[in-house]
């Protein structure tokens, strides 16, 4: 298969200086690194299509011939002097990305992704984000609602105040980072000096030791609880959408920063309304005289009910249209409308008086449907919209 142009696997323009074409790497890295993408055979390959890319035209020789000679350029005689260029496995890639952004940049990129633990430079792990579902109505959501919701999580210890040590007693400066919080393990090798950056294993990235634990959390810090939250939750939102709670996730362990909660919106079927996108749905089943003769019929909406009018000789499938009369749009202005299907409705018993009726009419029309000519077929798909 033929290699993608390295200009546009990054998103530059070819006269892009070094700077945009490290700034354009680096956040595809992110975004496509396997740390973030665990299992992602996909993100891999694109991590590593973008580090091909970026060591190429971060290079001014390299990229000298790429320009002049395309990828062939690269892995031929156009590449003489330039020490030649081949494939990336997901090693090379990684080195690339930790020889330009790693020695603690890298834990300032992917620090708190996932919902994870979070942490700075140095100091307490934050605790982990929690996600919750919240159900709403369909007249909850066109309105906007503020909801309390009960929670499960690990909250600060009181006994200790978050500490992990028993009241009284001290800590002392952790032997193993020296109270840094993190361990830092330095390698060498052809392609440069590699730096890895973790928490503390003996301290938990705390800094320090205690020399008595709290006998309610057993040194942790932390407890299990329960909080009750509140969600503002704005007009015109979907099922899929979700309203971050900062600070209402599980505590962090000694003190740590709390982290989030994630609420992520359900809706609960509607009894009449089907929802599309912001426009509303309701299919009204008429009688057969109701579509010949014509009526005025009561509709409900997401605000209560309006009368609309039948015309005389509506078909089954034709559609009416009530604007405004939808949801809401989200962080915007205006709202959907809603959709009224009129659908006819064929009787499944009948009287013997009613068939004499209906069998009369067939009599008296020709017992026929009108012609099916090309302008019948253009109603039909202006109707049901195909």
């Amino acid at each position: 298969m033929d290699k993608r142009d390295y200009y546009e696997i990054l998103g530059v323009g070819r006269d892009a200086d070094a700077e945009a074409i490290k700034r354009a790497y680096r956040k595809l890295a992110v975004k496509f690194h396997p740390d973030k993408n665990p299992g992602d055979k996909a993100a891999e390959d694109k991590f590593k299509e973008a580090t091909e890319a970026y060591e190429v035209l971060k290079d001014p020789k390299k990229r000298q011939v790429y320009d002049q000679f395309g990828h062939t350029g690269l892995s031929g005689a156009g590449a003489a002097g330039t020490g030649g260029f081949g494939g990336f496995d997901i090693n090379d890639a990684l080195r690339t990305f930790m020889r330009d952004f790693g020695g603690g940049a890298f834990e300032d990129l992917f620090g708190g992704l996932g919902g994870g633990s979070r942490r700075g430079r140095s100091g307490p792990v934050a605790g982990a984000d929690l996600r919750v579902r919240l159900k709403l109505t369909l007249e909850e959501i066109a309105a906007g609602v503020e909801k309390k919701i009960r929670i499960k999580r690990r909250v600060t210890c009181e006994t200790c105040n978050g500490s992990g040590a028993k009241p009284g007693a001290g800590t002392t400066t952790c032997p193993q980072c020296r109270g840094a919080g993190e361990v830092r393990q330095v390698s060498r090798s052809v392609f440069g000096q590699f730096v890895n950056i973790s928490t503390c294993p003996q301290c938990r990235g705390a800094g320090e030791i205690i020399e008595t634990p709290c006998v309610t959390c057993h040194g942790d810090g932390r407890v299990d609880g329960t909080s009750t939250i509140t969600v503002k939750v704005p007009p015109g939102v979907s099922e899929g959408n979700y309203i971050t709670v900062r600070g209402a996730g599980h505590a962090g362990p000694r003190g740590g920063p709390s982290g989030d909660a994630q609420v992520l919106i359900e809706e609960t079927p509607h009894e009449y309304l089907e929802r599309h996108g912001d426009d509303l749905l309701y299919r009204l089943p008429l009688s057969f005289s109701q579509a010949a003769l014509g009526d005025a019929v009561v509709v409900p909406t997401i605000n209560g009910s309006v009368k609309l009018k039948i015309p005389s000789g509506t078909q089954s499938g034709k559609m009416f249209r009530l604007r405004g009369k939808g949801l809401p749009h989200l962080r915007g202005f205006g709202t959907g409308d809603q959709l009224v299907q009129a659908i006819v409705w064929t009787p499944t018993e009948l009287s013997r008086e009613e068939k004499e009726l209906l069998e009369r009419f067939s009599t008296l029309n020709g017992g026929q449907p009108p012609k099916a000519d090309k302008s019948f077929f253009d109603k039909l798909r202006s109707t049901f919209g195909g």
